[in-house]
């Protein structure tokens, strides 16, 4: 399918087809090593919710005991 490249102020744009529509607001661009252009959607950024979900298995135990281990600084040593 071909479709029309234009100037939408200091940026070249691209006409997209009703067809290949994004229900996202967000897309990556990405540069293929063949010259080829890929737009990827982007989903709704939850990293940040999926990390912290990652913890809440852990206990207040094991919370307090990282939190009371031994913070020494490494040991300097000479180098080989």
């Amino acid at each position: 399918m071909l479709t029309r490249v234009f100037q939408s102020g200091n940026s070249q744009a691209v006409r997209i087809p009703i067809s290949f529509r994004f229900k996202v607001d967000t897309v990556e661009i990405l540069h293929g090593d063949n010259g080829d252009v890929i737009l990827r959607p982007i989903q709704p950024d939850t990293r940040g919710e999926d990390f912290l979900a990652l913890f809440e298995g852990f206990d207040e135990d094991f919370i307090r005991a990282v939190e009371e281990r031994d913070n020494t600084p490494p040991q300097e040593r000479d180098a080989l």
